[in-house]
């Protein structure tokens, strides 16, 4: 009996033993200016364990350092596209678009689905 209690508690620990609290991740992240990089950043550090978040404005890379007790990367995307910014992970997979109403919220010179806006960013 003993060992069975045991097992069944291993059982159910082990999917807790295998989340990690610093997991680092990397999202790409459609912006093209410093207040993109605000936005986005505040958005990702609002997510409860994320711990690390910072994006570049040249590469669209997020990198993220997050507490996989706490939260997932679907949350952190889903938080980045609530303000206003279609993501997905790294390998292209798994992407989050913002909706118009969000993507509608952000300021003009952060339209980054304007090709004029874009070009006059790069």
């Amino acid at each position: 009996m003993k060992k069975f209690i045991l097992l069944a508690f291993l059982a159910l620990s082990l999917p807790v033993l295998a989340q990690n609290k610093n997991a680092k991740a990397q999202l790409q992240v459609e912006g093209v200016c410093n207040s993109c990089k605000a936005r986005i950043e505040k958005a990702a550090l609002g997510v409860k364990g994320v711990k690390y978040a910072q994006w570049n404005v040249n590469s669209h890379q997020l990198s993220l350092i997050l507490d996989e007790r706490k939260t997932s990367t679907d949350q952190v995307q889903e938080a980045i596209a609530k303000a206003g910014h279609s993501n997905n992970l790294a390998d292209g997979s798994h992407k989050v678009e913002a909706s118009e109403e969000d993507y509608n919220k952000v300021s003009d010179c952060c339209k980054y689905r304007d090709e004029e806006v874009v070009k006059a960013h790069h």
